[in-house]
């Protein structure tokens, strides 16, 4: 079966919708692309306009997603084995973010890659806050904090190979929907962590960080347990969370407050051989 693609998010949702929602700690990375792309038009990420697909199989039913938003490279929600030779034969990919098994399949059908980057992603099973918890206590950020959580998410995104484009409206929209939490000790911020909007009872642990002179110090176990317990009290079904697999020390950390993994994803790229 072919591969579909559109620009329009509309209609992406309208036909792989129904898919997305029932697996998001799969798809949760496209369910949170979309979302934005709906709230903010074609061009939230960039100029260029965005490329959406779905592959069906052979009971009709979508058991493929990709979602491309220039400059960033596609990504894929979950992924049917069938789809991955009809997307290599479709649409010409110098990168992908995948999950494990999917990239590497689609790696096989290249002349040669490298793997740029490998993320594991773990959903919050019994929260375990920290205990002895570090000195000070968590909060909401409020409009006062906008400044310096905006350079917080700048640095946040250099630290970690991201753009930091959109560092204001993050903030904004995590302010305004009480989704950033902040660890206050002795009145001085020291860390924050942002939580994605639910969408299909899932959220996604994001932006957790804690400037380097503070660090070491336990503020990012508490204030990543503090927010992971708030979404889960206000309804959230399913509290997800990645990580670098190239830092163990955030790892351990997520592991420790109660994470637990569920898959990894690769970004891979093209490599002449």
């Amino acid at each position: 079966m072919p591969w579909t693609f559109t620009d329009d998010v509309g209609v992406f949702l309208d036909a792989a919708g129904a898919s997305l929602t029932a697996r998001p700690a799969e798809n949760t990375l496209i369910l949170t692309v979309t979302e934005t792309l709906r709230r903010h038009g074609p061009h939230a990420y960039g100029d260029a306009a965005p490329l959406l697909g779905w592959w069906r199989g052979a009971d009709g039913e979508v058991a493929g997603t990709l979602v491309r938003t220039p400059p960033y490279p596609p990504m894929l929600g979950s992924v049917d084995p069938a789809a991955v030779g009809p997307l290599a034969a479709a649409l010409p990919l110098t990168r992908i973010n995948a999950d494990r098994a999917t990239a590497e399949a689609l790696a096989a059908t290249w002349p040669g890659h490298r793997v740029d980057e490998e993320q594991r992603l773990y959903r919050l099973a019994t929260l375990t806050p920290p205990s002895p918890a570090p000195p000070g206590r968590p909060r909401n950020a409020v409009a006062a904090d906008r400044e310096l959580l905006v350079r917080w998410v700048r640095d946040f995104a250099e630290g970690t190979g991201q753009s930091g484009a959109h560092a204001e409206r993050l903030v904004d929209e995590r302010i305004e929907s009480g989704g950033l939490t902040l660890w206050e000790d002795d009145g001085v911020l020291v860390s924050m962590a942002g939580v994605s909007p639910r969408l299909a009872g899932m959220v996604r642990v994001a932006m957790v960080y804690t400037p380097p002179e503070r660090r070491g110090r336990g503020y990012a176990a508490a204030v990543t347990a503090e927010i992971s317990r708030a979404a889960r009290e206000d309804g959230a079904r399913e509290v997800l969370l990645f990580t670098d697999l190239a830092n163990p020390t955030s790892n351990g950390v997520y592991r420790r407050i109660g994470y637990r993994e569920v898959s990894d994803r690769l970004l891979i790229s093209v490599v002449e051989r």
